[in-house]
């Protein structure tokens, strides 16, 4: 596992070196928001139709879930924020990106005929997305917690698979540069929404909410921001050498 992990890191970097040759450049780094009764899901040119899409990008909980949180900080709120500045820079790069919630509301409740507890709807609705779009990647957004408050920084967690585990490692390595760590991408074999999506798939935990550092940078536009630009610059990369 340790073999295959560096090989990973050393393949990413060549990758990056490769991108760079060849004219990619990282995503913008000033501030980006929708666009006014933007819909990121159905663009106005196909209102009545599913999109296709490069990158599905899954705003972790949502609605009666919160997810993590300190006082009034709600993950769910983070993960919306980070994942729409994330389509907003894959878009401007040309990137077909899709948001699979662009509110707060749970996922789980446009699945109400799996007979099951909400949270199994939740995760049933948002594995089953790629297969209806026909999907290349699934990007999912969170944000971590820990016990110890001195924990920080971001952890991917990728697929059980080469794709992803690729992907895992330039997004991870994206974001130890963006927030000065030095994490390796982990594999989830555990996670239910990793085991069912059929494409190279990942889940960011963005950095850690009971982290005071970590904290007052989630909860900044800037902060988001940048987190957002280093997500969306593993994507490029990867897309650059992936088949």
């Amino acid at each position: 596992m340790k073999r295959f992990k560096r090989a990973a890191i050393r393949a990413a970097s060549l990758a990056v070196a490769a991108c760079a040759l060849s004219g990619w450049s990282a995503p913008p780094a000033g501030e980006v928001d929708p666009p006014v009764g933007a819909n990121p899901l159905f663009p106005s040119h196909a209102e009545h139709a599913l999109p296709s899409a490069e990158v599905i990008i899954d705003a972790g909980h949502g609605g009666i879930d919160g997810g993590t949180h300190v006082g009034d900080i709600l993950e769910k709120d983070i993960n919306l924020a980070i994942s729409r500045k994330l389509y907003l820079i894959l878009r401007s790069h040309g990137v077909r990106a899709v948001l699979n919630r662009t509110g707060d509301y749970a996922l789980s409740d446009d699945n109400r005929w799996h007979r099951s507890s909400r949270h199994q709807r939740d995760l049933s609705q948002r594995g089953g997305l790629p297969d209806e779009l026909d999907a290349g990647i699934f990007v999912s957004i969170h944000v971590n917690w820990s016990k110890r408050s001195g924990t920080r920084g971001p952890i991917v967690i990728h697929q059980e698979e080469a794709h992803s585990a690729l992907l895992g490692t330039f997004i991870q390595q994206g974001l130890n540069r963006q927030q000065q760590s030095k994490f390796l991408p982990q594999s989830g074999g555990k996670f239910y929404v990793l085991k069912k999506i059929k494409i190279p798939s990942v889940i960011v935990e963005t950095a850690f909410m009971s982290n005071a550092k970590d904290r007052e940078m989630l909860t900044s536009p800037r902060g988001q921001t940048r987190i957002a630009a280093a997500i969306a610059g593993g994507i490029l990369a990867y897309r650059c050498v992936s088949p």
